[in-house]
C-alpha cells in the first residue's frame, strides 16, 4: 500500500496540474498572453533560481566537463540519425532531424526530474542539460537558419546564449560552488540565507511549468500518421543514444550518478522553440503536433519511471 501511495504522490500532482492547464484554456481562465508571461517568469526568474542553488551546492569533478561535451556530441549524432532516417523513411519535412534531437529541459525536464528524484539532485540533470543548451544555441540554430535560407547571425546567437538568464545563473552558481565560497560561508549562516532566498523564488517552478504544458496540449487537427511516424523515430533514436550515453559514462569509470538524469532527459520532447522556425502553416501544424504528442509521451514515460 505504501508503494502505491508513493506512486500517487508523484503522479497525481502532475496529472492534476496538467488538467488545470487544459481547463484554463477551455474555460479561458488564462489568456495566451498570460501563459506566455508565465513562461517568461519561469525562464527568466524561477528556473535560474533553481540552477543558482543547484550549482552552488554541488561538488565538482572532471565529469562536470566531460558530460556536457558528451551530450553535445550526442545531440549532433541524434540530428544526423534523424536526417538519415528521414530520407530512408521518405519523410519530406526539413524539420524531421530537428524533431529527433535536443531536449526541452527548461520547460519540462527540471519539473519532472525534481518530482521524481528530488531537488537535491537537480545539479545532475543541469550538468547534462548544459551540453544540449550549448548545442541548441549554436549548431541547432545555425543549421535551422541555413536550411531555411536565412542569414545566420553567429554573433547574435552567441550573445543570446551568453546573456541568457539560465546560462548566467549556471555560471554564477558554478563560481560560488567550485571556488568553495558556498561552503566557506556556511559557518556565518550566509549560505543558508542564500539557499532560503533561491528556494523561495524557485518554489513555484514545477507547478507553473506543468500548468503551461497543460494549456498547450491541444490535439485538434493533428496529422496523426506523419506525427506518430516522427515521434516514433525520435523515441527509437533517443533510446539508442541513452544506451550509448550511459555506456560511455560507465566506461569512463564515473559510475551511475547520471543515470537518473539520463532517464528523464532522453524521454523529453524536442525544444519548444522549434515552431518559430516553421516555414508555413502546414509545417507549423506538423511541428506543433509532434511537440504535443512528444510531450504526452514524456508524461507517460514519467509515469513509467515512477512505477519502476
Amino acid at each position: 500500500m505504501s508503494r502505491t501511495v508513493e506512486i500517487l504522490q508523484t503522479i497525481l500532482p502532475v496529472v492534476i496540474v496538467l488538467f488545470i492547464g487544459v481547463l484554463c484554456r477551455i474555460k479561458k481562465l488564462i489568456t495566451r498572453e498570460g501563459i506566455n508571461a508565465l513562461k517568461n517568469v519561469v525562464v527568466n526568474i524561477t528556473l535560474p533560481a533553481v540552477l543558482l542553488s543547484a550549482f552552488a551546492t554541488t561538488s565538482y569533478s572532471l565529469m562536470d566537463v566531460v558530460v556536457p561535451l558528451l551530450v553535445f556530441f550526442i545531440c549532433f549524432a541524434a540530428w544526423g540519425m534523424g536526417k538519415a532516417a528521414g530520407r530512408l523513411l521518405n519523410m519530406p519535412s526539413r524539420f524531421v532531424p530537428y524533431l529527433t534531437t535536443g531536449f526541452e529541459a527548461g520547460m519540462l525536464g527540471y519539473a519532472l526530474f525534481t518530482m521524481l528524484y528530488g531537488g537535491d539532485r537537480i545539479a545532475d540533470i543541469a550538468i547534462v542539460d548544459l551540453g544540449q543548451v550549448l548545442f541548441v544555441f549554436t549548431v541547432y540554430k545555425i543549421l535551422l537558419g541555413r536550411e531555411g535560407e536565412e542569414k545566420t547571425d553567429v554573433g547574435g546567437l552567441l550573445k543570446d546564449m551568453i546573456l541568457s538568464p539560465i546560462i548566467i545563473s549556471i555560471i554564477i552558481g558554478v563560481l560560488i560552488g567550485a571556488t568553495g565560497l558556498y561552503r566557506a560561508l556556511e559557518p556565518s549562516g550566509i549560505s543558508s540565507i542564500y539557499t532560503a532566498c533561491t528556494d523561495f523564488v524557485s518554489a513555484p517552478t514545477s507547478m507553473i511549468i506543468l500548468l503551461t504544458i497543460g494549456y498547450d496540449l491541444v490535439f485538434d487537427d493533428i496529422p496523426w500518421a506523419d506525427t506518430l511516424k516522427v515521434v516514433g523515430l525520435r523515441f527509437v533514436i533517443m533510446m539508442i543514444l541513452r544506451f550509448v550515453f550511459v555506456g560511455i559514462v560507465h566506461a569512463l569509470g564515473f559510475g551511475s550518478r547520471f543515470n537518473a538524469a539520463a532517464n528523464v532527459m532522453f524521454i523529453l520532447p524536442p525544444p519548444f522553440v522549434l515552431p518559430v522556425f516553421a516555414d508555413d502553416a502546414d509545417q507549423r501544424v506538423y511541428v506543433s503536433s509532434a511537440l504535443s504528442i512528444s510531450t504526452l509521451v514524456s508524461i507517460i514515460g514519467f509515469a513509467v519511471l515512477t512505477v519502476i
